[in-house]
């Protein structure tokens, strides 16, 4: 009885080392990069369907990050995280288009790996789970024509 004690004292200090207490996200359902202590907000924008690609104005992001394998938080209100798919975009004529084909959605485009942790409440780890290249990527529910834009640098 007494090891079962003891043993429980020692598992409750490491399950509360476990609750997160890094920088916390100022508004829902936004995806932030996350840059050692600092949050930067992803440019959340909302595609047009135009012959089967879509489209967000501008040729890069004003998101930007030097990280190969970025990191995100999002406090989820109504986004689904475990919903978020990783695409990279192409540059033409000033906009970024990602392919899609048949009318499905984003099925032109593979998307990337991801990993998703829950952290604390609503609060979800969105990461990479491969090196990107430079280049211009978004976040996007697969559900929905919202996408968290940012660029690789």
């Amino acid at each position: 009885m007494q090891r079962l004690l003891y043993l429980l004292m020692l598992l409750v200090p490491a399950i509360a080392a476990d609750k997160y207490d890094g920088p916390r996200p100022p508004q829902p359902d936004m995806a932030y990069l996350v840059h050692a202590d600092n949050l930067l907000p992803t440019e959340a924008l909302e595609a047009k369907s135009e012959s089967g690609t879509y489209t967000v104005p501008g040729a890069s992001s004003s998101a930007r990050t030097p990280l190969a394998e970025p990191i995100f938080l999002i406090e989820s209100d109504k986004v689904i995280p475990e919903r978020l798919e990783l695409y990279r975009w192409d540059v033409k004529g000033g906009r970024r288009e990602l392919a899609a084909s048949k009318g499905k959605r984003k099925s032109g485009s593979r998307p990337l790996h991801l990993s998703v942790n829950k952290l604390d409440g609503k609060l979800y780890r969105v990461e990479a789970s491969e090196p990107l290249d430079p280049g211009e990527y978004s976040l996007s529910p697969n559900d929905s024509n919202k996408f968290f834009c940012f660029e690789v640098y």
